[in-house]
């Protein structure tokens, strides 16, 4: 079994990357490796595209991306890639909700049209948040109500800490059939909204179906709860040393944390690569 094709899944932030946003040396070595020996390697992350194709370029992928969870599944090397597919939520109900964000005097909001952002207040630790490429598109900045006009693939609450369980609540009870929301881990209390039913187990299995992996194949890496269906639905669902409780709870296989080089150390061993050493 472990001789055979894999699918390998991997999470960015607090998974492949160390917490100084790099990926180390030996992961990087150990992925390559299991590359030449013919296992599949895709990148499934709540960033966009524009904060995940350096990483991309850094491991030499040719193979889809799964980004903003889902809501955005491509190739970036083939834009006639047939089971590209993206999913935004409609804009009434964006604009449903930034009403309730106005009426609840958020700290602010965000939202992104696949690469394009806009923001409703400058505010510089968000936009460094965000600024994760040098060749960042330029923000619209302004009232987010008037400037969005199109189906957003995502948007971004920043609410007041007093504020978040009635804003979790006020898109429970009205937007539920909707939009499906998460809360970024700290120091950030940042909800983040796509389509409801998007998640990275949707790209994961249309990328699966495309390689015709099965999915006691599938080994997928991840570490908060934007990862829980990912790795739920993976027949070697991998929880980092890092991760919160409830992903250690529903996966199947635990490993090092991403200081550790715990993707590579638990590839290294279960599909049993022998890296070259110079």
């Amino acid at each position: 079994m472990k001789n055979k094709k894999h699918l390998i899944a991997l999470d960015l932030d607090g998974t492949l990357l160390t917490d100084k946003k790099e990926i180390s040396s030996r992961t990087k070595q150990i992925i390559l490796t299991a590359m030449d020996e013919g296992h599949i390697v895709v990148i499934a992350t709540g960033r966009p595209h524009r904060a995940s194709i350096d990483y991309y370029k850094q491991l030499g992928l040719n193979t889809p991306m799964v980004n903003f969870n889902g809501a955005l599944i491509h190739h970036p090397n083939d834009r006639t890639w047939d089971f590209a597919m993206h999913t935004p939520m409609p804009i009434k109900t964006a604009h449903r909700i930034i009403d309730a964000c106005y009426e609840l005097d958020v700290q602010n909001i965000l939202a992104e049209v696949m690469d394009d952002v806009y923001l409703d207040s400058f505010d510089e630790e968000i936009i460094d948040i965000f600024q994760q490429t040098q060749n960042e598109p330029p923000y619209v900045i302004g009232n987010i109500k008037h400037n969005l006009k199109e189906d957003p693939t995502s948007v971004l609450i920043h609410p007041k800490e007093e504020h978040i369980e009635q804003l979790r609540n006020h898109l429970n009870d009205y937007h539920a059939e909707i939009i499906e929301h998460r809360k970024w881990g700290a120091p950030w209390n940042i909800i983040e909204i796509i389509k409801k039913g998007m998640n990275k187990a949707v790209g994961l299995q249309k990328i699966a179906d495309y390689y015709d992996i099965p999915k006691d194949r599938i080994i997928a890496f991840g570490d908060e709860d934007n990862d829980l269906e990912m790795i739920d639905y993976a027949g070697v669902g991998v929880a980092m040393g890092n991760a919160i409780e409830d992903l250690k709870n529903v996966s199947k296989h635990q490993t090092l944390t991403n200081q550790q080089d715990g993707i590579g150390i638990f590839l290294e061993e279960y599909l049993n690569i022998k890296v070259k050493t110079i």
